[in-house]
């Protein structure tokens, strides 16, 4: 499993089943699980201190784009992400159906 963190709004791989973002000191995630080909997104936390800057599309994105370059597909659960992919159709064709 990858787990993204790097501060100042570019998230990198570790391991650990989230993906991370960090600035000025707080951290916002999106966390996953990967079974197989599937990469299921279940729930994205942002700090109230970070809300409204832009991280947590910046996680999905992440999220999708680490998902396509790994050959991925993609469930669901995280209701922020659904949003996401709803104004960014070119995701589409990574949803499990």
């Amino acid at each position: 499993m990858a787990f993204f963190r790097k501060q100042s709004r570019a998230p990198t791989v570790v391991h650990s089943g989230r993906f991370e973002l960090e600035q000025d000191g707080h951290i916002a995630t999106l966390e996953y699980t990967l079974a197989g080909d599937v990469l299921t997104l279940i729930e994205t936390e942002v700090p109230p201190e970070l809300r409204g800057s832009g991280i947590a599309g910046e996680l999905a994105k992440t999220a999708l784009d680490w998902a396509r370059a790994n050959h991925k597909k993609v469930d669901l659960v995280c209701p922020f992400v659904a949003g996401y992919l709803r104004k960014h159709p070119e995701y589409d064709d990574l949803l499990v159906r």
